[in-house]
């Protein structure tokens, strides 16, 4: 009865020094958790600092835009949209137009061009298949301005400067080296079994590429997609050299033409300017952004 009693005793404190200390570790996780959330706003709200302020700057008058920090806008001056649209010799309209099919057109070429030499890298065996491969990933690290004056050269040799096509046509070649390498690393993961199943039931290379390879691709077709569409949206280099006249302009060498270094420029149009040509990237990144992390997580891309 007694040794019992004694160890109740010694039991009953142990529990409550276990509950405390567990109660202890709940609080500390809870606080630790509140904190870590607060930290990630403040970040979350630095990153999105810039954005908020050329929003609201897209709606403040000329004269109040560099003298105001906040991002609570004091009066809604709509007329900046409007002005901008049509600030320039051609409307906003016929830029948005131009990027729009520069873009399709690069994709195209790249979803086309680099799948095929993905498949070829990843299924065929052929001479000097690495060197190639190699030579490849070399030109990942080639900066595009090396190439920009040979390339400058060519096109003029053929009469298709200010057109579309020096934007375009490479693309179409396979020069997106990356692109080409995350389809191969994607291609290496679809079971070779598949491949063998079909050539028993007779197909050949192109219908064992069109029929079960690129349908199997979608992750990486995708993820091909989005970052073509966000880095040719963005092109800024390669348009202001190959296209000099106005209506060849892409939205990025419009925006440009809002700065003035002599009278100092529109600030609220080009503000105003510069969100409308934000949406369309806004839009793809939303819609693609589950793809483009299939995309990546399954090509081993990080």
């Amino acid at each position: 009865m007694t040794t019992e009693t004694a160890t109740r005793a010694l039991v009953v404190p142990e529990k409550e020094r276990r509950r405390s200390r567990s109660a202890s570790r709940g609080v500390k996780r809870s606080v630790w958790s509140v904190a870590k959330h607060v930290i990630m706003i403040l970040l979350a709200f630095v990153m999105l600092y810039p954005l908020l302020w050329m929003v609201v700057s897209s709606l403040r008058p000329n004269n109040a835009i560099f003298t105001d920090a906040s991002i609570i806008p004091n009066s809604f001056q709509w007329s900046n949209y409007t002005a901008g649209w049509n600030a320039l010799s051609d409307p906003f309209s016929l830029y948005l137009g131009n990027s729009i099919i520069i873009v399709l057109g690069a994709i195209l070429g790249n979803l086309l061009a680099c799948s095929l030499a993905a498949y070829a890298f990843a299924r065929l065996e052929f001479r000097f298949k690495r060197v190639a491969f190699t030579i490849m990933l070399l030109t990942i690290m080639l900066p595009f301005q090396v190439t920009l004056v040979p390339q400058y050269i060519m096109f003029s040799f053929v009469h298709m400067l200010n057109t579309f096509w020096p934007l375009i046509l490479p693309k179409v070649l396979g020069t997106d080296s990356f692109f080409i390498f995350l389809m191969v690393q994607f291609i290496r993961g679809i079971p070779r079994e598949l491949d063998e199943a079909a050539r028993i039931d007779g197909c050949g290379h192109p219908r064992i590429f069109f029929r079960v390879i690129l349908p199997l691709m979608t992750p990486a077709l995708a993820t091909t997609t989005i970052f073509t569409f966000i880095w040719m949206w963005n092109e800024f280099f390669g348009p202001i050299v190959y296209l000099t006249q106005p209506h060849t302009w892409t939205v990025q060498v419009a925006l440009g033409q809002f700065i003035d270094n002599q009278t100092g420029g529109n600030w609220g149009a080009l503000f105003a300017m510069s969100v409308v040509s934000l949406i369309p990237v806004f839009l793809a990144f939303l819609v693609g952004q589950r793809f483009l992390i299939r995309g990546i997580a399954t090509t081993g891309i990080k």
